[in-house]
């Protein structure tokens, strides 16, 4: 007796999105990397990138470098204070996880916001910062003065900017985390929780193993969390 044509449908249909869910499968390391970011955060996350050199200067005019925090976590942005999009967005979330780390007592995390907007002097930043009550010792905005150290950095992290041609730009954001070593370790999204953040930097501390363990399930569960 021939089976049904339903029936040989649905087996086949079944076989079909076997084989498909077998290749993803392989194509997305386990599911975890659905897109060209989360592939670049899960190979960021596995091995952590070094950052280069740049001369930075703070909302009060001091000279410093991102290496200056080597011993310690950073937390790093990438905004320009005329920005009416996604900028305010990270500065919330770093004002969320300032009064956090405050309310602790003791810090585990400093935090550094980069102005990739030439325009943006140090009397602009300080005004931008006042705004978000950053204090300018655990929470400082900066700019970088050399176009070229500028450039290098944004690639570093990932940061692409484009000048739309009336004063604003167009540019991807995220929350970067720098481990002790001063490297770049993980990246987050914009609008990352406190609880996110301080997730993040306790698996940068742990064991290889555990890391590994803990960044596959933070990342499953951002993608559930998402889905629709």
């Amino acid at each position: 007796m021939r089976e049904p044509g339903w029936r040989r449908t649905v087996v086949a249909s079944a076989l079909i999105c076997a084989a498909g869910g077998a290749l993803l499968w392989r194509g997305t390391r386990g599911f975890r990397a659905l897109t060209s970011e989360q592939a670049r955060r899960l190979a960021i996350a596995a091995a952590p990138r070094a950052i280069p050199r740049a001369s930075l200067e703070d909302q009060d005019g001091r000279p410093f470098t991102l290496a200056d925090y080597r011993g310690q976590p950073l937390a790093v942005d990438f905004v320009y204070t005329q920005c009416r999009a996604v900028c305010p967005t990270l500065s919330l979330a770093f004002q969320q996880l300032d009064r956090d780390e405050r309310s602790r007592g003791s810090r585990r995390l400093q935090l550094v916001s980069v102005s990739f907007d030439p325009r943006d002097t140090p009397g602009r930043l300080r005004e931008y910062a006042s705004h978000y009550g950053a204090d300018g010792r655990s929470w400082r905005f900066a700019r970088v003065r050399d176009a070229g150290e500028l450039s290098a950095l944004l690639h570093a992290f990932g940061i692409v900017v484009i000048p739309d041609g009336r004063g604003d730009f167009q540019h991807n954001a995220a929350v970067h985390l720098i481990d002790a070593d001063g490297r770049l370790a993980r990246v987050l999204d914009p609008d990352a929780s406190p609880a996110d953040v301080a997730g993040a930097v306790v698996s940068l501390a742990a064991s290889p193993r555990r890391r590994q363990v803990a960044i596959g399930a933070h990342l499953r569960w951002r993608c559930c969390s998402t889905s629709p």
